[in-house]
């Protein structure tokens, strides 16, 4: 396994000193990671198809974009991966061919690649404005249960939350989801996601609630419950909700998972997040410690090495746009984190996203976070 990295800003590229010589015509896959004003349009895709002229080619726009250990914008993160022995496929769909279906969606894009019991992982990249994420992965799901190991990330538009875009080999554009297949007995696969936000008040169940719009908790207007709790932050939402989401906990024993507040509707006095929040599920709200965020990026980190028992090649980084956004000027502190986990063999590359795809622990089915540091890691035996 052979990868470079590359990061494209101000109309020049920049490789990484640590990255591998590769044969341009056997790169198989190749993922840029970007602005949304640099991968809009086909400029972008033609240049990197000009260069690597087999490989698939996959576009995500993003909130910010990781290069090493640096987190930059108005640029794009770009990897290209020669493998010795895993082959890769892809497939993608767009959300308004199922009729706006995320779960229909999901299920077909992954159906389309099981093709072979060699299939040892999938990598999901989806638009984050128009897909509900949690509907996504449910679907995905249904069909690869707890067999395969499923990660990625819903794309992003900086802090503007207008539209995302995706592609896959042509011109990125809203709507699509991507799954990129690997198969063979070669690769080794790791993943961690934390969050490191701290729970505080009680408890309390979702007593109202249709997909990912929250209305009532323990019989009350939960917009009034979650607003006393802010206290003086109240004023200013639905900004101020970045700093404060919501730990639910999905299904019975189960860990529990973050959701972060999209939108406030102060007619229906309803909160929509970027998550399914089902009724009767438990649910806390959190707060933001800045040391905690950091040192849980790095325990993502950690918890990919103690699965693979030493350094990745590399590490494909898919942090929350919230976490970006709370740690403004610290926030390159949590990438400088994971790299010093990693030590000098690791290539960083990624993204800030609208929300992570990764199982919470190795082999259990992959769930929808927000606010987390998900990690993917790759290497070839």
């Amino acid at each position: 396994m052979k990868v470079n990295i590359s990061t494209y800003c101000n109309n020049q590229y920049t490789c990484s000193d640590r990255s591998d010589l590769l044969n341009d015509d056997t790169v198989q896959l190749v993922l840029g990671f970007g602005a949304k004003q640099l991968l809009a349009g086909d400029n972008m895709y033609l240049q990197l198809r000009g260069q690597y002229p087999n490989a698939d080619i996959v576009l995500c726009s993003t909130s910010g974009e990781i290069f090493e250990d640096k987190v930059t914008d108005n640029s794009v993160s770009v990897t290209a991966i020669e493998f010795n022995n895993t082959t890769v496929k892809t497939a993608s769909v767009n959300l308004g061919d199922f009729n706006n279906d995320g779960f229909a969606a999901g299920a077909s894009l992954v159906r389309r690649l099981q093709t072979t019991n060699q299939l040892c992982y999938i990598m999901i990249l989806s638009d984050g404005g128009k897909v509900n994420g949690s509907e996504l992965v449910n679907g995905i799901n249904s069909c690869v249960q707890n067999n395969i190991p499923v990660t990625g990330g819903l794309a992003g538009d900086g802090s503007s939350f207008i539209s995302t875009i995706v592609g896959l080999n042509g011109a990125p554009v809203s709507g699509k989801i991507v799954a990129v297949a690997f198969y063979g007995t070669h690769l080794k696969i790791a993943h961690g996601s934390m969050g490191g936000w701290e729970m505080f008040g009680p408890e309390r169940i979702v007593t109202k609630s249709i997909a990912n719009e929250l209305f009532e908790i323990n019989g009350e207007n939960a917009l009034e419950v979650y607003k006393k709790y802010l206290g003086t932050y109240a004023n200013e939402l639905p900004g101020s909700a970045l700093l404060f989401p919501l730990s639910v906990k999905l299904a019975a024993g189960s860990e529990p998972v973050v959701r972060t507040i999209l939108q406030i509707d102060d007619e229906k006095k309803s909160m929509v997040f970027a998550g399914d929040v089902p009724e009767g599920s438990p649910v806390r709200f959190m707060k933001a410690n800045f040391d905690k965020l950091i040192g849980a990026a790095s325990e993502a980190a950690l918890q990919s090495v103690e699965q693979t028992h030493g350094s990745p090649r590399l590490a494909i980084l898919i942090s929350c746009v919230g976490r970006k956004l709370i740690l403004g000027s610290r926030t390159e502190e949590e990438v400088e984190a994971v790299y010093e986990a990693f030590g000098k063999r690791t290539l960083l590359t990624g993204f800030y996203s609208y929300g992570e795809i990764a199982p919470l622990a190795a082999k259990t089915k992959c769930e929808l976070h927000n606010q987390t540091m998900t990690i993917t890691t790759f290497d070839e035996i």
